[in-house]
């Protein structure tokens, strides 16, 4: 099971992220030597979608945008990831008919309904060159932006804007997986997702080193929204923060009854979801959860109790789609000039 955060990373520096501050301090120093290091190159373009922090900004949603776009060209790219919460640990092409996200992970079979996928377990280079070698004309990188093993062409850090980075600290004293200005110097652009104070110091960091500030929303998709109005809803997720799944139920003027909150990547048991029926079955409410968290559900041992779960899902609608295209541009130049 994947721990909780702390909640003192995402409030003011206190006691508890000043003394373990020094830890903080060689982590984040063994990650930025690590991220110095030269990675194997492949003969396609490598786009990274990674974030600065531990926990959930919207990179999946990302990643899938990227995919769509260069799908809608006639491309035919790969989507590549570690696989967190699955047990694979050997790149696999995911298929969601016979894999579950006991062993490829749930971000995986998101990614698998629009794109081929490469789980590749803790081994990226092999990965991308399964990718390359089932006929990939791209690879978009799910989270690996601090992993030097494989090289990219261009990255982009997505920032869940709301948060930011917390107490600014690194792990673990904060959520920060290396110091923050090194990281915005090694990408070629940050993504703030949604809106907030928290996120706009992050985009004033990256404007300080000259990197291009992108901006975008998360949307729930419009036809689930009609289907969820008008009925009580008891809400559940398990991803980086259920809050802001619970504030989208509220913003889109939903009613909200009941919320649960697991963990990020949370492996539901049979029992909870049983729990959570008969909590809801007793307000007569419906049960609501996010995609990845229906994705855990596809277990053969938990399929028999999706039915009656309503999910709502999100797609990432940017400010400007033309400057993310630039980034598939930029790194498609540089995978030629590679080859040159």
């Amino acid at each position: 099971m994947t721990a909780r955060a702390p909640g003192f990373w995402w409030r003011p520096p206190g006691l508890a992220a000043a003394l373990l501050s020094p830890v903080g301090a060689v982590l984040g120093a063994v990650t930025l030597a690590r991220m110095g290091g030269r990675g194997e190159t492949v003969p396609v373009p490598v786009l990274c979608i990674g974030n600065p922090t531990v926990g959930g900004a919207g990179k999946t949603p990302t990643a899938l945008w990227f995919l769509e776009r260069l799908a809608a060209t006639g491309a035919r790219p790969f989507a590549l990831l570690r696989g967190h919460g699955g047990t694979a640990t050997s790149p696999l092409l995911v298929d969601p008919a016979r894999h579950d996200a006991g062993l490829v992970g749930d971000e995986a079979l998101l990614l698998a309904q629009c794109a081929p996928t490469i789980v590749a377990g803790g081994d990226r280079t092999g990965g991308a060159r399964l990718a390359v070698a089932s006929g990939a004309s791209h690879i978009v990188m799910d989270d690996g932006f601090q992993n030097p093993r494989l090289a990219k062409d261009a990255s982009v850090l997505v920032v869940d804007a709301a948060v930011g980075v917390g107490n600014g600290a690194v792990l673990p004293a904060g959520p920060l997986r290396a110091p923050l200005g090194p990281q915005i110097a090694r990408a070629d652009a940050v993504l703030l997702v949604g809106e907030g104070e928290a996120g706009e110091a992050v985009a004033r960091e990256a404007a300080r080193r000259g990197r291009h500030v992108l901006r975008a929303r998360l949307v729930p998709e419009p036809s689930a929204v009609t289907a969820l109005r008008g009925r009580p809803l008891h809400a559940f997720a398990g991803i980086g923060r259920p809050d802001k799944f619970f504030s989208t139920l509220e913003r889109e003027g939903l009613d909200l009854r009941a919320r649960a909150a697991f963990p990020d990547h949370h492996p539901f048991r049979r029992a909870e979801i049983e729990a959570l029926q008969r909590a809801a079955a007793r307000a007569g409410a419906t049960l609501v959860t996010t995609a990845k968290d229906m994705a855990r559900l596809g277990a053969p041992e938990l399929q028999d109790l999706r039915e009656g779960i309503a999910v709502l899902s999100v797609t990432l609608a940017p400010e400007d789609p033309a400057a993310l295209e630039e980034l598939l541009r930029r790194a498609e130049e540089r995978a030629r000039a590679r080859a040159a």
